[in-house]
């Protein structure tokens, strides 16, 4: 088991909802019908999430995969 961080570069949302829908426990959609990566902190110009259990990842990396525009990143923490 690795840990991970999430990262969603939010200015490029358009507002499709996939993340909302594929996995809720993480992603919802804000009051301005953007993705929004739930209990996230904001870094330079993304939001940022650790996540700590492959289970977590995986669910995220499906996320991440239907973006259409490619917005969320899953990386591998040293």
């Amino acid at each position: 088991m690795g840990k991970y961080k999430i990262l969603l570069f939010k200015d490029e949302c358009i507002s499709c909802g996939a993340c909302a829908v594929i996995c809720p426990d993480f992603w919802e959609i804000d009051d301005e019908g953007m993705a929004h990566l739930k209990n996230s902190k904001k870094i330079e110009d993304h939001l940022e999430l650790e996540i700590n259990s492959e289970d977590d990842r995986a669910i995220n990396q499906e996320a991440a995969e239907a973006c259409p525009v490619q917005i969320i990143k899953i990386e591998k923490l040293e």
